[in-house]
């Protein structure tokens, strides 16, 4: 096992090196996605969509040590059974590393990611679930229904972000009810995922350090709680490892 290191120094290649790996993830996306549609969605439904993710989020994350200079290690065990994942939300990154280890990935999303070429629609095909904030209890009950109609179908792991957007290293948001009431209602374990991540890809996404990030999944949580107790204990499970992360990195809170 790797030690998370400190981020690299922000130096004047750092700026050029990332603006090449964005354009390079908008060609990967487009040349992927064209290929997707016509050689593994349409021959083979949501498996060909998850296949596609699965060479897509392995590409950029390959190119992303190749740019940039930034790798990342998994610790713990990805779930493979339909679950929860409740994760901490620092940058792009920690997307890209729990979705390549998700076998049946999907998301809650802001449905503002549906209208991003390529991207969205493979996102609704891969089961993600869009919802607007805006709406409120509206978008929660809508969540859930979705929810229990895709666990007919094979739910997979459901990703889910409690504190509802990324965060910057050492900032806590409160968790969100969301998370718990899903809980409830599908009856599913929920993974903690904590991360560093964050210290080299930041919530911005400019530029780009070098370093080595952590994904840690966390012991499962078993049905049997309350909503209420699944948040409680998700965030305390998940914010002392995060900080745990990034204190091995180097990071202290100022």
């Amino acid at each position: 096992m790797a030690q998370s290191r400190k981020p690299g120094p922000v130096t004047w290649d750092a700026y050029p090196r990332s603006v090449l790996y964005y354009v390079h993830i908008a060609l990967a996306t487009l040349v992927l996605g064209l290929w997707g549609v016509f050689f593994q969605v349409l021959p083979r439904g949501r498996a060909g969509v998850h296949r596609v993710a699965d060479v897509w989020t392995t590409h950029l994350l390959g190119m992303a040590r190749f740019y940039c200079g930034i790798t990342y290690e998994v610790r713990g065990t990805p779930p493979t059974m339909d679950c929860l994942i409740g994760a901490k939300h620092q940058s792009f990154f920690d997307i890209l590393i729990i979705a390549n280890r998700a076998p049946q990935r999907s998301f809650i999303m802001k449905k503002q990611i549906l209208h991003v070429p390529i991207l969205g629609w493979f996102a609704l095909k891969a089961g993600c679930i869009p919802i607007d904030r805006s709406r409120g209890s509206e978008a929660l009950s809508k969540m859930v229904e979705e929810t229990k109609i895709a666990q007919q179908q094979g739910l997979g792991q459901l990703i889910v972000y409690p504190e509802g957007t990324r965060t910057r290293p050492g900032e806590k948001r409160r968790y969100k009810q969301g998370i718990g009431v899903l809980y409830d209602a599908a009856g599913l374990p929920v993974a903690p995922v904590a991360t560093n991540v964050g210290l080299f890809w930041s919530k911005r996404g400019f530029p780009i350090l070098p370093g080595h990030g952590v994904v840690e999944y966390l012991p499962l949580i078993e049905p049997g709680l309350s909503a209420q107790e699944l948040v409680r204990t998700l965030e305390e499970r998940v914010e002392a490892a995060s900080d745990a992360l990034m204190a091995e990195a180097g990071f202290t809170a100022g």
